[in-house]
Parts: structure tokens; sequence; C-alpha cells
């Protein structure tokens, strides 16, 4: 489940100006939270919504990362050179909606859930804290990456998060 989380977090441990492990928690924990929440929400949609979540999860993902990678690569190609104390601290929201972006795969889940004998709490928390856990690796894996790209990092932050969007779209429009 986590998996297109953990690729995020790479590119956004990149992104980042070398990001301490505080930056790293923090971004995990958000992942992390919404990650767990979706399957729920999900699971609470139940059968009644299925068929229209399914037709649109892939292109609500689609949109929702590239939007995010366009901005960043526009930010590292428009973005002056000057420090301004924002290279560890992204924005709340923008993570949420990258976080969303990334377990909308999660959700479904939940909704198959719906209908299995699973306790949907411990489920989601496991799938939480699993995702907690790979991104808080990803994050400082990025955080190795960004340090031999250089100052490429955010633009490959970006690039990354639209090959997800891209691959997510793919795979269910082509399979």
């Amino acid at each position: 489940m986590a998996t297109d989380a953990f690729a995020v977090a790479i590119g956004k441990g990149a992104a980042l100006q070398k990001p301490t492990l505080r930056a790293a928690l923090r971004i995990g924990l958000i992942f992390g939270v919404v990650e767990g929440l979706t399957p729920i929400l999900g699971w609470l949609l139940g059968q009644a919504a299925a068929p229209y979540v399914e037709a649109w999860d892939h292109w609500i993902a689609f949109v929702l990362l590239t939007a995010l990678g366009l901005r960043m690569i526009r930010e590292a190609l428009h973005g002056d050179d000057q420090d301004d104390g924002r290279d560890n601290h992204q924005s709340f929201w923008l993570l949420v909606v990258t976080g969303f972006a990334t377990s909308i795969d999660a959700m479904i889940v939940g909704l198959g859930l719906a209908f299995m004998d699973v306790n949907i709490w411990m489920t989601a928390a496991a799938i939480g804290f699993c995702t907690f856990t790979m991104v808080t690796i990803g994050i400082m894996l990025g955080r190795a990456l960004g340090a031999v790209v250089g100052k490429r990092a955010e633009m490959l932050g970006g690039v990354v998060l639209i090959v997800i969007g891209s691959m997510i779209l793919y795979e269910h429009v082509f399979r």
C-alpha cells in the first residue's frame, strides 16, 4: 500500500535541502495518518460509492500528483537561490494533498474490506504505521540523493511525482 508514498518521499527528501530526522518524522506522520484514514473512509463509503470512486481514482491521483510535480519543477526552474528558511518545512496542506493522492488505492481497499470480516481499525492502523515508517525512511534516503544531485533535486522530485501519477493512470487505463 505504501510504495507510492515511499517513492514520493524519496522525491520530497531529494527536493528538501538536508531534511532533518524531525522533518522526516513529521512528513512520515502526515502521510501515515492520511494513508491510515483512507481505508476507513473507503470502508464507510461502502458498496454504493465503489463504482464512482473506482471509475475516477486513477484520474484524481494523476491530476493531483502531476500538478504537485509541475509546481516543484516550476519552483526549481524559477525559484531564486536565496534561502527563505522554508527548505525543510513543507506546507501541511500540501503534504496532506500529496498523501491523499498516493493513498486513493487504500480507500479502494477499504471499500473491499467493508464486505469482509476484518477489523478495519487494526488494518488501518497497520497501513498507517507502515506508511509512516516507509515515508520517514524515504525522506532520509531522498536526503542522500539530494546531496548527490544538488540544485536539481527539487526538479527530480517533481519528475518523480509526475511519473508516479502517470504510472497510476497507465495501470488503470491500459491493464
